[in-house]
């Protein structure tokens, strides 16, 4: 109930937002029209719109936000007209005739329903669809909460209802805005005789609207504008209404980090070397306690190197269910340890199994998830878990989550993030040789980890994970933050240790920065070994050439897997790329990634 009451104050507070005003014209141009009739269909339709498409856009991928831009098309057209007609009264006439659009006819039934001292509750109401496709309110803390809950909880009534109780709050405050708006417009109207005019000019104000909703300024230079308008009061609601629960205890020292989702907002989140929210695992013990039972393995799309299991079958072996995401550098650590395992006690009774639950949208792409664990050596089987339906099941919250299960079907310990993998191996061990196994291996398996993989010196990491998407980006180098969802052109600062920033034209979206034009740079100042960064090229595949540039020199002995000695890569493929690894002491460096090409879309730094 908190969550609905959160939504729906959030969406109130959209009043004070820059936001939206490029919906206030469509909303006033009701004014002076029957509120049942007119304006609170409206509002209705654009309520449920928004919150339908903003559903899909959060569960369905990119093909949903594709859709939705076709409608937004369409629905600038439809609104268009109705602006022009608003203007010229006398194109009514002409745009009944038959083949007219429907926009049109819409748009022209209210306006002559409104003239008749009426309100068609259809076209009100179908007005309040287009708009609904085209308002695209700012991303506050707020908004973000619930589409990253949406897009990690699955699909559910409750995900639409949270998204609707957004909506109508800010339907709310428009209604009050429109109330108090609507009696100064009809007192002009009955004093100044006017009200031919005051129609004209709601009417520019509409086309100016829909103008500036077609040219981007809506997500452009209004979220911008609107961030320290209403983010700190959001916040404080979460805050004040949803206070994050204990679930978690701060670890550093030779533990290793996690990705996390946290137990109190259910947002998504990497945590490092000494910013670790991870949960301690409790003490192997000569009886290991029994923590629940196997959930089943249903709902994954599609199994890998394996036809579907289920927990049913897998009675009488020894399993270890391992949650990953194939850009996790901290899933990439643990992995070769899960694969020796594998191989070691696989004829003796242990099945591992793979869950793989995407973060960012490209990997819930098959092909890369197959082309990644190609790339990795990873023989057992592997869930696609792009629903997180095995996710939801296990209640889990991490990457990597590692869940051992007893040959009776039961959850006997779990491991979450890097590290304690001589206590996890025993745990194999122990768990064998309770389901009768005789002669299980001793021992603990000597892994030589290279690359991306070798384990982190976690003693010398200072900087955090850090995201270039807007949605949990941290620590830009301007206060003033990224121009969010829009072309912008960036230049470069004097950056402090855990800053980042850009130079050239960018368009920071909720989940990458993607670089529109050539000669387009990302720098850090970071204190690590290890630099990784995930990048991708855009839709079109095309290899994105790149030149990493240490503290202004090339890279030398510290250049990592991806690059050569000069600093020399290229970005082929949507995963990890390791760009140094400091041959040096460890201390404060300035990198610097410089495109030679357009395209490529950078998602989020990860060190070691």
């Amino acid at each position: 109930m908190i969550l609905f009451v959160l939504a729906y104050l959030g969406g109130v507070l959209t009043i004070v937002s820059p936001c939206i005003l490029p919906v206030l014209p469509f909303v006033f141009a009701r004014a002076g029209q029957p509120f049942m009739r007119s304006t609170l269909p409206m509002l209705i339709g654009m309520a449920a719109t928004f919150a339908a498409v903003a559903t899909l856009a959060a569960l369905g991928g990119g093909w949903a936000v594709q859709a939705n831009e076709y409608g937004r098309y369409a629905a600038l057209a439809l609104l268009a007209v109705f602006g022009i007609i608003l203007l010229f009264p006398a194109l009514s006439d002409h745009l009944t005739r038959p083949l007219v659009s429907l926009g049109a006819r819409l748009s022209q039934s209210a306006d002559k329903g409104a003239r008749a001292g009426g309100s068609s509750v259809v076209a009100s109401l179908l007005l309040g669809v287009a708009t609904g496709l085209l308002w695209a309110p700012c991303a506050g803390p707020v908004l973000g909460l619930i589409l990253t809950g949406a897009a990690l909880q699955g699909a559910s009534v409750g995900t639409t209802l949270l998204l609707l109780a957004y909506a109508l709050g800010a339907a709310t405050s428009l209604a009050l805005a429109l109330l108090v708006g609507g009696k100064v417009y009809q007192t002009m109207k009955r004093s100044l005789g006017v009200g031919e005019w005051l129609r004209r000019g709601v009417g520019v104000a509409v086309l100016v609207a829909a103008a500036a909703i077609g040219l981007g300024l809506d997500t452009g230079f209004l979220t911008q504008a609107s961030v320290a308008s209403t983010a700190s009061l959001e916040q404080g609601l979460i805050d004040k209404l949803q206070p994050q629960k204990p679930s978690s205890v701060v670890m550093n020292g030779n533990d290793g980090g996690a990705m996390m989702m946290s137990g109190g907002s259910n947002q998504m989140m990497m945590s490092g070397a000494n910013t670790m929210m991870l949960a301690k695992p409790q003490a192997a013990a000569d009886a290991l306690p029994v923590e629940g039972k196997m959930p089943p393995l249903d709902g994954a799309i599609q199994w890998l190197n394996s036809p579907p299991l289920s927990a049913e079958a897998l009675r009488g072996k020894v399993v270890l269910v391992d949650f990953w995401t194939y850009s996790c550098i901290n899933c990439i650590r643990a992995i070769p340890y899960v694969k020796a395992w594998a191989e070691k006690y696989k004829d003796q009774g242990l099945v591992v199994i793979g869950v793989h639950a995407p973060e960012f949208a490209f990997e819930k792409n098959v092909d890369n998830v197959k082309k990644a664990i190609g790339d990795l050596g990873i023989t057992y089987p592997v869930a696609i878990d792009n629903d997180y339906a095995i996710w939801r099941a296990f209640d889990n919250q991490y990457w990597p989550a590692h869940y051992f299960i007893d040959a009776e079907g039961r959850i006997r310990y779990h491991h979450f993030g890097e590290g304690e993998y001589d206590q996890s191996e025993r745990v194999i061990q122990e768990l064998l040789a309770e389901a009768g196994k005789l002669n299980v291996a001793g021992g603990i398996v000597d892994v030589k980890a290279t690359g991306a993989e070798a384990a982190s010196n976690q003693n010398d990491v200072q900087s955090p994970e850090t995201y270039v998407g807007w949605q949990r980006s941290e620590n830009f180098v301007d206060t003033k933050g990224t121009v969010n969802d829009a072309p912008h052109v960036y230049s470069a600062a004097e950056p402090k240790l855990n800053e980042w920033g850009l130079t050239g034209n960018w368009t920071v979206g909720a989940e990458n920065a993607g670089l529109n034009d050539k000669d387009g740079s990302i720098y850090y100042r970071f204190h690590a070994r290890d630099l990784h960064l995930v990048l991708g090229p855009n839709a079109d595949g095309k290899p994105i050439r790149f030149k990493v540039t240490v503290d202004g020199k090339p890279p030398g002995d510290s250049h990592g897997v991806d690059t050569d000695a000069d600093g020399n890569g290229t970005v082929t493929g949507q995963r990890l790329y390791q760009l140094v690894r400091e041959a040096g002491p460890v201390g404060d460096h300035t990198f610097e990634i410089h495109f030679l090409d357009p395209g490529v879309q950078a998602y989020a730094f990860t060190f070691g």
